[in-house]
């Protein structure tokens, strides 16, 4: 656990950009010890955003694998981005898959699936319990 944490703070920024590009992370782990990193991303240009920071951290990728393909229905939809342009607070928006928890969505956006409570507070005028959401909903993530 302390190789992970010691790698996932060097590859802050990486990080930063999974979370700023929308880009949904399916393992973050140490193997082989190095930092392995695999999701996918909704665009092109996400993808190269990640992969933009990795490089400034590190151009020889000595100590990370990053593997990331392209998944389209990622993209945030124009009601999203209608809503970002607004002003619509903080954060942005998540809409839930299924096979989705407030842990599983909070490991995805932070790192740590024990931040689901911050997910739950920013929803508390849509969410009764953090245990029950619904496929489909959207979720505020909060920055």
């Amino acid at each position: 656990m302390e190789r992970l944490e010691e790698l996932k703070n060097k590859y802050k920024p990486a990080l930063d950009a999974v979370q700023q590009n929308g880009v949904k992370l399916s393992h973050l782990h140490v193997q082989d010890n190095k930092l392995f990193i695999q999701g996918a991303a909704p665009s092109q240009e996400a993808k190269n955003a990640v992969w933009n920071q990795i490089k400034a951290v590190d151009s020889n990728y000595s100590d990370v694998t990053c593997d990331l393909s392209i998944d389209p229905s990622l993209a945030p939809t124009q009601t999203h981005a209608a809503g970002a342009a607004a002003g619509g607070g903080q954060g942005r928006t998540y809409k839930v898959q299924p096979g989705d928890s407030l842990s599983k969505i909070a490991k995805q956006f932070y790192g740590d699936a024990n931040q689901y409570n911050r997910i739950f507070e920013a929803n508390r005028g849509k969410l009764d319990n953090p245990d029950k959401i619904q496929v489909g909903q959207e979720l505020v993530i909060p920055s």
